[in-house]
């Protein structure tokens, strides 16, 4: 407190004003960041990954696996918005089930072809 009172005293109110701080270096460089980046564009299978979709616990395990970085599953989460790619989710399959009814119990219906005129 006494130091805001000192700022304003020797400065006024743009004594008061916060400066840009500079934050927590990253922790992978730029060519690392680029790699990363094309490492999100193959599938997880690739790296030898079961699942075959990114998330952010499968980004977190890639990181320590081949770049030695630890993080949590929710900074990778971050890290999936930084580099500009969007959670996807598989839609739930019935095994085995019959084709035109999992065709029928989908969201969205399939477009349908117009007849030509």
């Amino acid at each position: 407190m006494q130091r805001w009172v000192n700022r304003f005293e020797e400065r006024g109110f743009a004594g008061l004003r916060e400066g840009e701080r500079p934050g927590r270096p990253r922790r992978l460089g730029a060519r690392q960041w680029q790699r990363l980046g094309a490492d999100l564009r193959r599938s997880p299978r690739e790296f030898g990954f079961a699942q075959t979709l990114w998330d952010g616990q499968l980004l977190s395990e890639h990181l320590r696996r081949h770049y030695a970085i630890k993080l949590g599953v929710r900074q990778c989460q971050r890290l999936f918005r930084q580099l500009e790619f969007r959670l996807r989710k598989p839609r739930p399959q019935i095994a085995k089930a019959d084709p035109a009814a999992q065709a029928a119990f989908k969201k969205t219906p399939r477009a349908r072809r117009r007849p030509r005129g």
